[in-house]
């Protein structure tokens, strides 16, 4: 069960959830009738930036000492990779600003960034989860979705994949004894709030 609970804790890691949500946009809105070099270009670039650059940067900070565990599970080591992964995160916004994406979806990134500040900040009292704001990050963006009339597929179906996949995480969270339940309800709705509020701008 703790392989379980810790498989699903990194597929769906801070750092990867940003590409899932960017795919789903791509593909279950208006902008699915791009090129297919445009579909899974930009999730490409969205999963190097806020992904592969967050974790060079911090996997840098682990060899040097400065952190000492890559899954930041110490909260007083927190702040150096949060700020980190925020800039991560505007770059991407900047990118997809550049690539004339739509406002929603630079808000998406907008968002991702605001949960990522508001969790430092509460960060230096209370281990909030960055795991569930990811996650609320990510529901918020497929309710978004749904709202308007962007989808070009049934969205209650992504709607529902996301409420699972919180819940799925979340209980992994709780279950690896990472955080109290309500550290991961904490986290979830500083992801969803930030994320929904930034993309309805």
């Amino acid at each position: 069960m703790k392989k379980a609970a810790s498989l699903i804790s990194f597929i769906f890691s801070p750092l990867l959830v940003p590409t899932y949500g960017v795919c789903i946009a791509m593909h279950t809105t208006v902008l699915s009738v791009l090129p297919a070099r445009v579909l899974w270009g930009v999730p490409l670039v969205a999963f190097i930036v806020t992904c592969v650059m967050p974790l060079i940067a911090i996997g840098g900070m682990w060899k040097l000492g400065y952190v000492k565990d890559m899954g930041l599970n110490n909260r007083t080591e927190r702040t150096a990779p949060y700020i980190i992964t925020a800039v991560c995160y505007i770059l991407c916004g900047v990118y997809l600003y550049r690539s004339n994406a739509p406002a929603w979806l630079i808000m998406f990134m907008g968002g991702g960034t605001l949960a990522i500040v508001v969790s430092m900040v509460v960060n230096r009292w209370w281990k909030i989860s960055a795991h569930m704001a990811a996650m609320g990050g990510l529901l918020a963006l497929t309710v978004r979705i749904s709202m308007s009339d962007l989808a070009t597929t049934d969205m209650i179906w992504w709607v529902c994949g996301a409420v699972i996949c919180c819940g799925l995480v979340g209980s992994s969270r709780l279950y690896l004894e990472r955080h109290t339940l309500m550290q991961v309800i904490a986290g979830t709705a500083n992801g969803f709030v930030c994320v929904l509020l930034m993309s309805l701008l």
